[in-house]
């Protein structure tokens, strides 16, 4: 499976956190993510994982051009509700794109702890199908 990770500034900690607590299972998929996110997961968890530019350089775009091209199978978006309004339009083309094309996404770390348990558990096998 191939997995993006994204995570506003508040969240980066958490995210690394969450990567940390999952590498086992991280481990046996294909990472990318937005430069800095990337960095810090790569630091902390000696996973490998394929950098875009950071968020504000444009890597939240990469990241939405392959959901459009179905190249993500699920998307990783820790976000901060407390955030100012000024990236929301970016917010809202990742999470419309991932319901147009059926990924699975996670804001927060209860929706990613659920996500990463079925991956684990093969739920998100359908994925391989729906890309032929």
């Amino acid at each position: 499976m191939n997995i993006a990770l994204t995570a506003h500034d508040a969240k980066k900690e958490l995210m690394v956190q969450f990567c940390i607590a999952y590498c086992g299972i991280l481990s046996r998929h294909n990472l990318c993510a937005t430069g800095t996110t990337g960095k810090l997961v790569e630091e902390a968890t000696g996973l490998s994982v394929h950098r875009f530019l950071s968020g504000p350089q444009g890597g939240d775009q990469q990241i939405a051009a392959r959901i459009s091209c179905n190249e993500i199978d699920f998307l990783l978006y820790f976000r901060d509700p407390m955030q100012k309004q000024a990236l929301e339009p970016h917010d809202k083309n990742l999470l419309r794109l991932c319901d147009l094309n059926n990924i699975p996404v996670a804001t927060n770390i209860a929706t990613a702890e659920v996500i990463i348990h079925g991956l684990e558990r093969g739920d998100l096998d359908w994925r391989e199908i729906v890309k032929l």
